[in-house]
């Protein structure tokens, strides 16, 4: 039996670095529990209310965040608050798959394009790895806005 898995980022601004994800991966901010969301409404906005009436001091309303794939294929990923600073290469990280089923300078323009959207975002290329054949397809290599490595592939 397969098991579901929630990915984990350590953070400074967890709000900050799940829309970065949101908006990199199509994903979404679910609202909080036991509210119903309107169509149209801003769930961030909606956690404020929640977390005001809930008696949650500002300073600790920031501590997590989480965003959710609105398929419900992908896994949810949970962003925590911690005081330290990244301070070396991630062991795990994430493939952002950009450009499916392209090959050669298809993909690579695909790459690219996305590359460029997600800098725009606040996202940093780190270096451009051209395609290999027969296993090496081409990447870019890419960091968060708070470091975190990623590859579109």
């Amino acid at each position: 039996m397969s098991r579901h898995i929630q990915v984990t980022f350590d953070a400074h601004d967890p709000r900050a670095l799940s829309s970065f994800w949101r908006d990199a991966l199509g994903y979404v901010h679910p609202g909080p529990p036991g509210v119903d969301l309107p169509e149209g409404a801003d769930p961030l906005a909606a956690w404020d209310d929640f977390l005001t009436r809930a008696g949650v001091p500002p300073e600790q309303r920031n501590t997590r965040s989480a965003i959710e794939d609105p398929d419900g294929h992908g896994p949810r990923l949970f962003f925590q608050q911690v005081p330290e600073d990244k301070t070396a290469k991630n062991r795990v990280h994430l493939d952002v798959r950009a450009a499916p089923g392209l090959q050669g300078d298809e993909r690579m323009a695909a790459l690219e394009a996305e590359c460029d959207r997600l800098v725009a975002l606040g996202a940093k290329r780190v270096s451009r790895h051209e395609p290999v054949p027969p296993m090496g397809a081409g990447h870019i290599v890419m960091t968060d806005p708070e470091g975190n490595e990623f590859c579109l592939d």
